[in-house]
Order: structure tokens, then sequence, then C-alpha cells
């Protein structure tokens, strides 16, 4: 018995032989099966934390009022952010392992037109952080927050590199703006296009892949040179480009500009494929015009969330606007604009409804612009999607629309303004 007992010992106290354990094992095969099973599950959610901490997509956009630098990830990543000067760097520390792949590859993304970044490096710098190097061409203001899954995108991580001054709407109206034109006209009527989504927010998609923000940027561009050939007119951009830009912004530049009107272009979607049209929309002080413009309304103003805002710090600011709307009667001439515009519409396309709706779109919350919304055609519909994509019937939509303003500013002609603006 003393010696069975010193055996016992001499395996680690387990109170078996290897031979009974074996044996054990063998008449009991599920209970050592469910062990090993769980050693395996346990195993396994390991590597699934692991794949989840991957970057999926890795993004790029410049533009000159700010670029962004998007990482998406299957959950959040942590991370640091600092500055390094002479020269001038932001280092951003990723806690991850990652270094191939998608991460690496946004080495390549950097263009030479980039206002912000000269170049762009990724490395490991100690095991658990990867170091992403901007070496800037300029010292920026650097925003960085992170963004939770929202539409088809997963963990965002964002970062935004702002110039120490911003950019200026007015000069650079100011500086497009032809001289003889300014000196041959009393009063330049200002008219501020607003190219819907951008960037990180493609907006409604067809069937055939067209992409919203591609197609309102080309007509708002066409509509842009159209209204800039007009001896009395001239036109400003909210966006020049494929970027994000969020729609309080939009708002601001509009009024930066002290814009005599804002017209915002978009392409409809919606479920039914036969769903077609052209919409003029204006902004509602109350209820939305019907429940199809209110769900508009909200999937429009939820282009902040898809395209990236951080939301800190913002304020309520509709409740006022609208007061101050229903004060000085905007919205009245936003409705009559968007009658003319409508009108013309019609002999380019098939209208969706015949008269102008109305809904609490944040884009048209300018309190002094009257502004209107467009949707040129429903993208969702394989026809108009088609057409969309023609430049002949880009061209169409964009002539009409100025008719509709031209026709506006004929019975409501602009403000008078300082002699600066013209």
């Amino acid at each position: 018995m003393a010696g069975a007992g010193r055996a016992d010992a001499g395996h680690s106290g387990s109170g078996t032989t290897p031979r009974v354990r074996a044996a054990r094992a063998t008449r009991f095969p599920l209970r050592e099966y469910a062990r090993r099973a769980g050693l395996a599950f346990l195993l396994a959610l390991a590597c699934v934390g692991s794949a989840q901490a991957e970057v999926v997509a890795a993004r790029i956009w410049p533009a000159p009022e700010y670029t962004r630098l998007t990482l998406e990830t299957k959950e959040a990543l942590k991370y640091t952010l600092f500055t390094v000067k002479d020269p001038d760097r932001l280092v951003l520390e990723l806690e991850t392992d990652e270094l191939a792949g998608t991460l690496a590859d946004l080495q390549g993304k950097v263009t030479v037109e980039d206002p912000y970044i000269k170049a762009l490096r990724v490395a490991r710098n100690r095991p658990g952080i990867v170091r992403v190097v901007l070496d800037l061409k300029q010292t920026v203001n650097a925003q960085v927050f992170t963004l939770k899954p929202v539409g088809e995108y997963g963990y965002r991580l964002v970062l935004d590199l702002h110039p120490l001054v911003a950019v200026d709407p007015l000069a650079e109206l100011l500086k497009e703006t032809n001289e003889e034109k300014r000196a041959n006209v009393k009063r330049l009527a200002t008219i501020a296009i607003d190219a819907g989504h951008g960037g990180e927010d493609p907006g409604a998609i067809g069937r055939k892949g067209t992409r919203e923000k591609d197609i309102t940027l080309v007509i708002a561009r066409r509509l842009k040179a159209l209204i800039d050939a007009e001896p009395s007119m001239r036109a400003l951009l909210t966006r020049n480009g494929d970027y994000f830009l969020e729609l309080r912004d939009r708002v601001k530049k509009a009024r930066d500009v002290r814009a005599d009107l804002l017209v915002s272009i978009h392409a409809d979607s919606f479920v039914r494929r036969d769903a077609r049209g052209s919409s003029v929309y204006a902004l509602s002080e109350r209820r939305a015009s019907s429940e199809g413009a209110r769900a508009l309304a909200k999937n429009q103003n939820d282009a902040d969330l898809i395209g990236g805002v951080h939301l800190g710090g913002h304020d309520d600011s509709m409740k006022r606007t609208l007061m101050d709307l229903t004060q000085t009667g905007t919205i009245d001439y936003s409705l009559r604009l968007g009658s003319s515009v409508l009108k013309h519409l019609g002999s380019v396309n098939t209208l969706h409804k015949g008269r102008v709706e109305q809904a609490s779109f944040a884009v048209l919350t300018a309190y002094d612009v009257p502004s209107i919304l467009v949707e040129t055609a429903f993208i969702s519909n394989p026809e108009e999607e088609k057409r969309l994509g023609s430049k002949a019937y880009q061209d169409k939509l964009a002539r009409a629309i100025l008719e509709g303003i031209k026709d506006y500013l004929q019975r409501h002609p602009p403000r008078p303004s300082p002699v600066a603006l013209n």
C-alpha cells in the first residue's frame, strides 16, 4: 500500500496511473471529447477575436477643405495620436498586431494632389502596436474620432486634417468671378449649388453600380458652368470633388458667400424598381407634406451619420432655425423657386410629384437663403439610372434647373448687397 502511495505521488498527485487514466478515457469517450471540444472552442474564439481586430478597409479622401483618412475595422480600435516637429509629422498609434494587407496598402493611397499629406508610412513599432506616420506638407489641425457601425460600414477610426486657416468660400468665389462681368453688372445673383453626398457617403446606388454622389457632382458642375455663363449670375459649388461635407457646412458655405439661392442636387431611390420621375422639395417648419417626404428627409439627414460626423459639441439648432424661417418667410420664397424649377424639370422628365413637397431637410435650413432640394430622377429605376449616366441627359437636367432659377429671379430679383460681393 505504501508503494502504491509513493507511485501516486510521483504522478503529480493525480491519484491515477497513466494506464488508469487511459482506461477511464476509453470508458468515458463523451467526457473526453467534450473536454477537447471545449479547448478547441476557446481556441477558435481567440482566433475570431484576433480576426475582428483587422483593418478591413482603408481610405483617404483629399480635398481643399480637409483630408480624411478612414480605417474600417470589425471592432473598435484603440489609438493614440501625437505630433512631431521638424519636419511636421502626425503619428497614429494603433493597438493591433496587423501589419500586412489592407493597412500596409494604405501607403500607396496618398496622391500628389493631396494638399496636406506628403507621404505615409506604416510599420510595427513594438509588439501589439502599429504606427501610421504621416509626413505633412503644412501644419494642420488634426481631429480623430471613432464611429460605430452604420449602414454597410463597420467600426471606423477617422482622422481629419484641417488647415490652420479654413478655406474662405467667399474669397474663392470672388477669385473665380469674371472681372468684366463684375464691372458691367450692377448686381450678380449668387447661386450655391450643393452636390449631395460624397466621400464616405456614396448616397443611393443603382442596380448597375451608379453612385448618387458621382451623378450629383457631374450635374452640379454642369449647372455651375451654365450659371457662370449667364451675364448676371455666378455659382459656388459646396463641394467640387469626391469628399464628405457635413450638412451644416453646406448650409454655412451658402451663407458665408451671402448666396441668393441654394439648390441641393440628388438622385432618388426606392425599393420598387418602377418608381420614377423628378421631384423638388422645400423645408417645412411643421410636419412633412407626405409620409414619403418625411422618410426622404430622414434618409438625407442621416447622411451625416453615414459620411462620418463627430457629434460631440453639436448643438440642436433645427428648432431655432425653423423659428427664424417662419419669421423671415424664406420658406415661402423657397416654394416659389421650387415651383419654377419643377415646371421646367417636367419638360425633361416625368414628375414624380406635381407639386413641391416639404419636410425637415437639414441642408435647407439657411434661414436667409431660399433653398430647394432637387431629386433629378430615381437611380433605383434601371431606365432612369441609365439616363442619369448620359452626358446629354445630365445637360438637360442642368439646363432645366437653370431655366427655373432664371424665371424665379425675373420675378424676385436678388436683394441689394455690398459692392465687394459683385
